[in-house]
């Protein structure tokens, strides 16, 4: 029996038929994690002679050198680095359709994974869970609010399944299918007691002499703020707390006289609710056109949801056709 030569396969079976295995594409998406052999092995449980194999087969089975060497590991190259990127993103499709077939035998059920930045987790995503509780009882939701760079990284590795959120400008908007929902309003805080709620402030110039609590630098709330207070032709505080924590921004307005730009979402779940009970937060009655840009509903453009996530986005898609302005 004559032996087909490499060069007559076709470019869909060339590599399967000169060995590549899953173990192969295992090691290299690990080692475009960890940069090396050793960690990699680890990772996938096996030894490190059994992974520098691989990895020698790998290298014969492409035909192409993958990677160099220096004292803390490897890098690997330009070839390397496409294969790895390729690797995971097989690797995630067959996970993606174990989790398809898994929730398709067994109907709507199985674990949706959701991102959002803290106003819509607020606004859109605990009023969606109140729904599916009712509507899809047997799903699973885990929510992650972050920022928009940890979330965006949090899809494309596979980890949640959609997010509302911003495709930020390190980001690559290419992977991301995106639905504009609309900007962020933010309001200034300050404890129920501050001396600026017993004399109201008339502009931001009352308030620079106090401490106050942003984002860390380059984060787009810190970013919003310093161009409102630009473009208005006022100083910026000198004295700041950075913190991108919600909590800690919370506690530190309730124990000093410092002032924080929150959502609205969080000022009215924290300030007074109405309902005679008082809140620990007060607004103050300025900057009433602070904003930060548009956020939106953002999905993976060439992965597509398994059962279960596709029902929960189509109720947060409904939830947002709820909310949409009537132009008419």
């Amino acid at each position: 029996m004559t032996k087909t030569p490499v060069n007559n396969l076709s470019s869909q079976d060339r590599l399967i038929s000169r060995g590549l295995k899953f173990n192969h594409l295992r090691l290299i998406a690990a080692l475009g994690e960890t940069g090396q052999i050793s960690a990699s092995a680890a990772q996938l449980h096996m030894a490190q002679p059994s992974a520098s194999r691989l990895l020698s087969e790998l290298e014969y089975i492409v035909g192409n050198k993958l990677y160099s060497r220096h004292p803390r590991g490897i890098i690997l190259n330009e070839t390397g680095i496409l294969l790895a990127k390729k690797a995971r993103h097989m690797l995630r499709g067959l996970d993606d359709m174990n989790r398809q077939i898994i929730e398709t035998g067994e109907g709507l059920r199985g674990v949706v994974n959701i991102g959002a930045v803290t106003t819509p987790a607020l606004e859109i995503i605990l009023p969606v869970i109140r729904h599916a509780r009712v509507t899809h009882p047997n799903i699973e939701i885990s929510i992650t609010v972050d920022t928009s760079p940890k979330l965006a990284e949090g899809m494309l590795n596979g980890s949640i399944d959609f997010y509302i959120g911003r495709i930020t400008e390190e980001i690559d908007p290419r992977p991301f299918h995106t639905r504009v929902i609309g900007i962020e309003p933010l309001v200034l805080i300050v404890r129920a007691d501050h001396p600026l709620t017993r004399e109201a402030p008339k502009d931001l110039n009352d308030c620079t002499n106090y401490d106050w609590v942003l984002q860390s630098s380059g984060e787009l709330m810190r970013h919003a703020v310093e161009k409102y207070f630009s473009e208005r032709g006022y100083k910026m505080p000198t004295q700041i707390i950075s913190t991108s924590s919600v909590m800690m921004t919370l506690a530190i307005i309730s124990q000093s006289n410092s002032i924080a730009p929150v959502s609205h979402p969080i000022a009215d779940f924290y300030g007074d609710r109405g309902d005679g009970i008082p809140g620990r937060i007060a607004r103050l009655p300025i900057a009433e056109d602070l904003y930060v840009a548009d956020y939106s509903l953002i999905s993976a453009a060439d992965r597509e949801l398994s059962p279960a996530s596709e029902a929960i986005f189509n109720l947060v898609s409904n939830r947002l056709d709820i909310n949409k302005p009537n132009n008419d």
